[in-house]
């Protein structure tokens, strides 16, 4: 998956309509809403935006803010990173932060319109490596996808978690799933572990474990060892470490060999 090249018209009509969908939640939000604490430690609804405005605003080559950062949130260099441009467009109002998002995100829609197939094509460091500049977008619709459902919970509100967003945003969780079942749960030599997805974006995902490695394959050349159905939902964010198990414990349920279900299911949290 990381030497594939998405196509560019549909990755940036994705992004255009990913960065609309954000536009829509935060809208006309008070002050005191867009200070909702997200579900991302120590980042609130205006954080969340703050930090989408970054990562686009380094895209375009702005430097990063010249700003000491400190909280129990910052684990990396990346993290502090991140931080800057959140504590430098802190003083904003909402409604400030709302028009530099949308001025960013204009020009960014702009470059990647004209950027040619050669450096879309060219590898480049990204959050799994060096891969294509396009591969790289498709990481940067999933991200937006995951801040969108971010702002959302925080809100209390329900948005569309389907459709072609959802889609492709989807493929970005489903690498080193066998890591999580391996390293995560303890899945033994022989294992066949299934992930019944259900919902907006509904997937049957079949791993089996041989000689200490797990892998996503077509079909199980054996019965299911354990078989753990949620929804898209709930799978998304346990990937993405917004949540836990425990706190949704009536959305899951697991057969078979219910130990090593509950493991997995309890080892999915791959990025936060």
């Amino acid at each position: 998956m990381t030497d594939t090249v998405p196509d560019r018209a549909e990755i940036t009509a994705l992004l255009s309509d990913q960065w609309d969908a954000i536009t829509r939640l935060v809208d006309g939000l008070d002050e005191n809403a867009w200070r909702t604490a997200s579900p991302l430690p120590g980042w609130t609804v205006f954080d969340v935006v703050a930090h989408v405005i970054g990562t686009e605003s380094m895209l375009l080559g702005e430097p990063t803010p010249d700003i000491e950062v400190s909280g129990e949130h910052i684990r990396n260099e990346i993290g502090a990173l991140n931080e800057k441009w959140i504590a430098a467009l802190r003083p904003l109002t909402g409604s400030q932060l709302l028009e530099r998002f949308l001025e960013v995100t204009g020009r960014r829609l702009k470059a990647l319109e004209q950027t040619t197939p050669e450096a879309w094509a060219a590898k480049v460091p990204t959050p799994v490596g060096m891969a294509p500049y396009g591969r790289f977008m498709r990481i940067r619709v999933f991200d937006c996808w995951m801040h969108e459902h971010d702002i959302a919970d925080a809100l209390g509100v329900s948005v569309d978690e389907g459709g072609t967003r959802g889609t492709r945003s989807f493929e970005e969780l489903l690498p080193a799933l066998g890591r999580a079942a391996v390293k995560g749960a303890g899945a033994p030599d022989g294992a066949r572990l299934t992930l019944d997805v259900t919902g907006p974006v509904s997937q049957r995902l079949d791993i089996a474990v041989e000689g200490g490695r797990a892998s996503l394959v077509e079909t199980l050349d054996a019965p299911a060892t354990v078989v753990v159905s949620l929804d898209s939902g709930l799978f998304a964010r346990l990937r993405g470490g917004r949540t836990t198990a425990d706190a949704h414990a009536d959305r899951f349920t697991v057969t078979g060999d219910t130990d090593l279900g509950n493991r997995l299911v309890r080892s999915l949290a791959f990025t936060i």
